[in-house]
């Protein structure tokens, strides 16, 4: 904030224009006598309001500087100067009245600082911060104080304490802190599979010669841990730098083609600002689980129980073979055997990847392992009506049970498992999870912070499809299982739900899951219907298609009413919408009582997750979705807007930076 004189203090001025205004009067006396009257009248007007300024001047400064003499002693000019820190007395507008020699040799350049405001002399520009408990922060004249003051009547004493000694120690003891980073070469398996022996040593080579260029503009060092694993440690200063550049390491990595359909990427997990080293290694690697949970090719940096992301640009990386997959079966197989029953159960407004998945499940559980096995669902909110409807007219209504009824059915040895969601934020029913003591996790979504802890098993692949994918490959390891046609079409719909009829997310173990359902029976044109929409549903879809906005390559729509079956409407609207031509990524919001629903799909150019963790929700690269309380619908998409442009800065400010 500049310099501003309190109009009180440039009393100076107008006496000198008053008797700028008595010569010309006289002047005038020899032009025209009217005038010269005038403006003679004027002068003795304008003679008599400088002298009652000066008047009230003299009463105000002498007021001022009684009151601060009651507050902080016999204060005088020839007192103050002999304190041995900056000083100044403030009026009642907190303009300076007096300042002592310190004040003067300290903190002023040149000029006067009689009739400043004072809040030219604070870091902040805040008066009301010089009565914090601790006073307030202050850098001026290239050196720190703290700046407090003491009030009596309208008089206000500050004294500025020079604390720059402390200030500047206890800065570099921050920066120097130390933070430890866990670097994992994310396709180096595939890599040394795929490649000959030379080619991939060459790559290899290539990866850790740009992570030691990265590690030694710091303070730090690197060393290989084992395969594709290192270990580093720098600075506290480092990552502020990092942080600033966005971590560039990434994107130097990504330059690194192993071959035209793939290039190297990496992926950090930091720990910064624990107690000791070993505490930073231990936030290191659950950071490391978190970027590689959210499909890697990013950077998570943990900080006590926050973290921050950078990246996340490149899709998930394919793990070809099945071992994991076996184990985790065989996992799951101990724990069910074990067990009296078992629930199982998605997320809230369930989708036919949720349903599809519960019901694989379920058929595992009951025919393969030989459990009793129940599947927890809300029908009245259940965007997969269609499915539990053709299974319940197959006679298969006893599996399905509400939450009440789930909760008669939960004893101390009953296991649940939950499918598509690992947020418990998101899951069917709250009061069912925390009643059971054994949790079992199944989801392909990328990773989220607030994510469930406490389960027993967590089969967590981000770059799986769908989760009917992921449990179509355990079906076939769990006991002797033998899925019906119904259970192989539910399987079947939620992969092509979730991978739009095979065209997005696809990888080799999809189409390998497909042909196993498909031998089993599984009938496409059945699958089909469970997607038929009503006419009203239709109409709703196409209306929101046929108004929306393009922004930054983003088609957005807005519903401007509710139907029943909005949520359904919105998404097909939010996938009609990528088939626009120069359209990324498409975002379809709608309304549901005091909550903004957000439905964002992409094809792949634009990661849709990181626009929708910002706004409090998440998903996959592709398709993603939040929920905002108690905000209207403008504000969301004001909201959505500025997050889309700042992503477009950044894209740009990148591409310039390539070029």
């Amino acid at each position: 904030m500049g310099k501003r004189k309190n109009s009180i203090f440039i009393t100076p001025l107008f006496i000198i224009f008053t008797a700028a205004m008595f010569i010309m009067a006289v002047a005038s006396f020899w032009w025209n006598h009217y005038i010269f009257v005038a403006e003679l009248i004027l002068s003795i007007a304008a003679i008599a309001a400088v002298f009652v300024s000066m008047v009230n001047y003299k009463k105000y400064l002498a007021r001022i500087v009684t009151d601060a003499a009651n507050s902080a002693g016999d204060i005088s000019i020839e007192r103050i100067n002999k304190i041995a820190m900056p000083v100044a007395v403030l009026g009642e507008n907190n303009e300076i009245v007096m300042v002592n020699d310190m004040f003067r040799k300290n903190l002023l350049k040149d000029g006067d600082p009689t009739g400043d405001f004072i809040e030219a002399f604070l870091s902040d520009s805040n008066p009301d911060s010089l009565f914090d408990e601790n006073g307030t922060d202050t850098f001026i004249g290239g050196r720190w104080y703290i700046a407090f003051a003491v009030r009596s009547g309208e008089s206000l004493v500050v004294y500025f304490v020079d604390d720059n000694t402390y200030k500047v120690n206890s800065d570099e003891l921050l920066d120097s802190k130390p933070a430890v980073a866990l670097i994992s070469f994310d396709n180096k398996e595939e890599l040394e599979r795929d490649r000959d022996e030379g080619e991939a040593s060459r790559i290899i080579v290539l990866v850790e010669k740009a992570i030691a260029s990265w590690i030694a503009k710091t303070s730090g060092f690197y060393k290989k841990v084992s395969g594709g694993k290192y270990l580093a440690v720098f600075e506290e200063r480092n990552i502020k730098e990092f942080i600033d550049e966005k971590f560039k390491i990434l994107e130097e990595i990504r330059r690194i083609e192993i071959d035209d359909r793939m290039n190297a990427t990496i992926s950090i997990g930091i720990g910064r600002g624990g107690s000791t080293f070993k505490e930073c290694e231990s936030w290191a690697r659950q950071a490391l689980d978190m970027a590689l949970g959210r499909g890697g090719d990013q950077v998570a940096v943990k900080k006590g129980e926050s973290y921050q992301f950078f990246g996340g640009l490149s899709k998930g990386i394919e793990k070809r073979d099945k071992v994991r997959t076996r184990v985790i079966a065989a996992t799951l197989t101990n724990h069910v055997s074990n067990c009296s029953n078992v629930i199982i159960m998605g997320h809230r407004y369930s989708d036919l990847d949720s349903v599809g998945a519960c019901i694989g499940m379920w058929s595992a559980m009951v025919k393969g392992l030989h459990r009793s096995a129940y599947i927890c669902i809300d029908r009245q909110q259940t965007l997969a009506k269609s499915l539990v409807t053709s299974f319940e007219k197959a006679g298969f209504e006893s599996i399905f049970k509400n939450e009440d009824e789930a909760l008669d059915i939960i004893d101390d040895h009953t296991l649940l498992i939950i499918v598509d969601t690992h947020s418990p934020n998101f899951i069917e029913s709250k009061a069912v999870y925390e009643k059971c003591r054994k949790v079992v996790v199944i989801d392909h979504h990328r990773m989220m912070v607030n994510h469930i802890d406490n389960a027993v098993v967590f089969y967590h692949e981000p770059y799986a499809s769908s989760a009917c994918e992921m449990t179509t490959e355990l079906v076939q390891y769990l006991g002797d299982c033998s899925i019906s046609r119904l259970e192989s079409e539910a399987l079947l719909s939620g992969i092509m739900l979730d991978t739009k009829n095979f065209v997005l997310r696809t990888g080799v173990r999809t189409f390998e899951a497909a042909a196993f359902l498909r031998s089993k029976g599984a009938d496409t044109v059945e699958v089909k219907r469970l997607f038929s929409n009503s006419i009203d549903t239709y109409k709703v879809k196409y209306k929101l298609v046929s108004e929306a906005e393009i922004f930054n390559y983003c088609a957005i729509a807005c519903a401007d009413s509710s139907t029943p079956d909005i949520r359904i409407a919105s998404a097909q609207a939010a996938d009609e919408l990528l088939g626009i031509e120069n359209v990324k990524a498409s975002f379809v919001m709608y309304k549901t009582g005091r909550t903004v629903n957000i439905s964002a799909r992409s094809l792949g150019d634009l990661n849709v997750q990181i626009i929708m963790e910002a706004l409090g929700g998440g998903g996959h690269q592709t398709m993603a979705a939040c929920q905002m309380e108690g905000i209207s619908t403008e504000e969301a998409r004001e909201k959505l807007l500025s997050i889309i442009n700042d992503l477009e800065i950044n894209k740009k400010a990148d591409d310039d930076e390539k070029k």
